[in-house]
C-alpha cells in the first residue's frame, strides 16, 4: 500500500537542487537516499514532512498518515530540554497525562542510559541527542521515519543498537534514511534511491548492490550517449553535402532537407546528454611529499592519559613506517583521540617522549576540523596558508566544489561537507608526508569518502587514522592498533573488533575475542 506519493518533484533554492523526481513510497519500506552533499536529500526531506513547498510537483500521504522526523540537530528551544522532556513533550497532551509510560518504553527501546534522563540536550554530546531525538520521533507511533544522518557522532557500540532497533520494527513502518555510512545502508536498507540534480534512479537493492546496478545504468546511458552523437554528428554531415548541393542546383527541396536535418541533429544532442553527468561536490586531491626515512614515528612505552593526567593505556613499542596507513581502533573513551593529540603536539614541535623523523611534514585534520578558523572565508584560507595568488585559489576552491559566491562566504555559514572538502584542500597545499586524520570522513558524502580512499592509497600515504566507518576502514588501512585492558596491541583484523563493538561491546575483553 502506497503512504506517499511524489511526483514530478523539484526543489530549487538558488539554484536547482533537484528535478523531476517522482517516487512511491509503500509501508515496510527501508529506502536508503543517496546523494552528493548539496543536492538536497535534508530538503527532500522536509518537503515530505510539510515544512518545505516543492518549487514544482506534488507530495500526497495516506489519509490520517503521521510522519516521525529526526533531523541531524536538535532545535535551540530543544536544548534547554532535559532528554526526558523532549520525549515526553513529543506526546501529544491528552496523552502525556496518562500515557507517559510510552517515553520509558522508547528510551528502554534504544538503551539510553537511565543517568541522562535529567540531563538538558545542550549538556549531551551530538550522539545521545541524535538518540534523544529518535526516542521523541518514535515515542508517538510514526507510520514512517524521516532519519537525517542518524549515525554521525555514533560509536560503533550505538550504531550496532541503532541497527537492531531498526530491524525490529514493525513491519509496516516506513524507513527513509539518508547516510553516508555505506555499511550501515547495506544492513538497514533494502532500497536504494540516488537523489540527482536530474533523472534520480530508484532500485529495489541495497547500497552496494544499488551503487553496482546504477553504475551499469550509467554505462549504458553512456553507451546511448555515446551512438546518439554520432547520429547527429551522421547527420550534420549530410546536411554540409546536401547544402553544398542544393546551393550549387538551386534546390530549394535540397535546402529544406538541409534544415530538417540540422534540426534533427541539434534536437538529439540536446537531448542525449547523460542523466549521470550530475554536478560534483569537488574533487578530493591529495600529495604525498615523501621521504627518505623508513620511520617516521616511534611509541616506546609511551603513556597515554586523560587531560587531567590520569593514565589510560600503554602503548609499547610501535613504530609507523613509511606507507603504513594505520588505524586505531577502541571503545569510545579508551583514548583514541587522547594519541591523536599527543602525536599533533609532538610533531608541531611540543616537548614529547615521541619520536620522529627529521623529514616528517605533518598534514593534520580532527573531528571538528579546527585547522580551519571559522571566520575566515575559503578564499582567505587558502591563500593565508600558501603563496599562491588570488586567481589561482578562486581556481583551487572552484576545483573543489566551492563556489564563487561560496569562497567568501564565512566557514561558519558553510555545510559540513563543505568545510570537509576545503580542510582537505588545505591539507594538500601543505605538502605533507605523514596524515594524521580523526574521522576525516565525518560529513563527506559517499563520493567523498570514495575520493579518499584513492587518494590515501594510490599516493601509498603514510597516516594514522581514526574513523568508525568500517568500510573506509576496510578499504584503507593495512596495520590495525587496538586499544584493550590499558594496552595498545596490533591486530591483523577489525574484523573481530567490528563484531564485538557491534554487540554491545562497552567492557568486552577484545583480547579474548581476537584469540578465537
Amino acid at each position: 500500500m502506497a503512504l506517499i506519493n511524489i511526483q514530478n518533484l523539484g526543489v530549487t533554492l538558488g539554484e536547482p537542487l533537484f528535478d523531476g523526481l517522482t517516487v512511491t513510497i509503500n509501508k515496510g519500506d527501508r529506502l536508503g537516499l543517496v546523494a552528493a552533499n548539496g543536492v538536497g536529500k535534508s530538503t527532500l526531506l522536509s518537503c515530505i514532512n510539510g515544512e518545505i513547498a516543492p518549487t514544482t510537483g506534488d507530495i500526497t500521504s495516506a489519509r490520517g498518515l503521521h510522519i516521525g522526523y529526526v533531523k541531524q540537530h536538535p532545535s535551540e528551544a530543544d536544548l534547554a530540554k532535559t532528554l526526558y522532556e523532549l520525549v515526553l513533550a513529543a506526546l501529544p497532551a491528552e496523552q502525556a497525562d496518562y500515557e507517559a509510560w510510552r517515553v520509558d518504553v522508547a528510551l528502554d527501546d534504544l538503551s539510553l542510559p537511565y543517568n541522562l534522563h535529567g540531563q538538558t540536550l545542550a549538556q549531551l554530546s551530538g550522539g545521545w541527542q541524535r538518540q534523544a531525538m529518535l526516542a521523541a520521533a518514535w515515542v508517538t507511533a510514526p507510520d514512517v521515519l524521516l532519519l537525517d544522518e542518524p549515525t554521525n557522532h555514533l560509536d560503533l557500540a550505538r550504531i550496532g543498537i541503532l541497527q537492531n532497533w531498526l530491524a525490529k520494527l514493525p513491519r509496516d513502518t516506513a524507513v527513509i534514511i539518508t547516510s553516508h555510512d555505506r555499511a550501515f545502508l547495506d544492513e538497514t536498507t533494502q532500497r536504494t534511491l540516488f537523489l540527482r540534480t536530474e533523472a534520480s534512479r530508484d532500485f529495489a537493492l541495497p547500497y552496494s548492490r544499488a551503487r553496482d546496478a546504477l553504475e551499469e545504468a550509467d554505462a549504458a546511458d553512456e553507451r546511448r550517449f555515446a551512438n546518439d552523437m554520432r547520429q547527429a554528428q551522421q547527420w550534420r554531415k549530410q546536411a554540409a553535402k546536401l547544402k553544398n548541393i542544393g546551393i550549387n542546383s538551386g534546390s530549394d527541396l535540397l535546402v529544406k532537407k538541409t534544415k530538417q536535418l540540422s534540426e534533427r541533429a541539434a534536437a538529439l544532442e540536446i537531448s542525449a546528454r547523460p542523466s549521470y553527468k550530475d554536478h560534483s561536490a569537488g574533487d578530493i586531491k591529495l600529495t604525498n611529499s615523501g621521504t627518505h626515512a623508513k620511520a617516521l614515528l616511534t611509541l616506546k612505552d609511551v603513556t597515554v592519559c586523560t587531560p587531567d593526567g590520569r593514565a589510560l593505556y600503554q602503548t609499547g613499542h610501535k613504530w609507523i613506517n613509511r606507507g603504513d596507513r594505520v588505524l586505531l581502533l577502541g571503545a569510545n573513551g579508551t583514548g583514541k583521540t587522547q594519541l591523536v593529540r599527543m602525536l599533533h603536539a609532538a610533531l608541531i614541535g611540543k616537548e614529547s617522549p615521541i619520536k620522529y623523523a627529521a623529514s616528517l611534514q605533518l598534514g593534520y585534520s580532527d573531528q571538528a576540523l579546527s585547522q580551519l578558523d571559522s571566520n575566515m572565508t575559503p578564499l582567505e584560507t587558502i591563500i593565508q596558508s600558501t603563496d599562491i595568488g588570488d586567481q589561482r585559489a578562486r581556481g583551487l576552491l572552484a576545483g573543489a566544489g566551492m563556489r564563487i559566491d561560496l569562497q567568501d562566504t564565512p566557514l561558519n555559514a558553510l555545510s559540513g561537507g563543505q568545510r570537509a572538502r576545503l580542510a582537505m584542500l588545505k591539507l594538500r597545499l601543505d605538502s605533507p608526508n605523514f596524515y594524521l586524520l580523526d574521522e576525516p570522513t565525518n560529513h563527506l558524502d559517499i563520493d567523498g569518502q570514495q575520493s579518499l580512499e584513492n587518494e590515501l592509497i594510490e599516493h601509498e600515504t603514510s597516516c594514522l587514522l581514526v574513523s568508525h566507518d568500517r568500510n573506509f576502514v576496510r578499504n584503507v588501512a593495512n596495520k590495525f592498533w587496538l586499544i584493550d585492558r590499558k594496552k595498545l596491541i596490533e591486530i591483523d583484523s577489525p574484523e573481530p573488533f567490528f563484531k564485538a563493538a557491534m554487540s554491545g561491546g562497552h567492557g568486552v575483553n577484545y583480547a579474548e575475542i581476537l584469540k578465537c
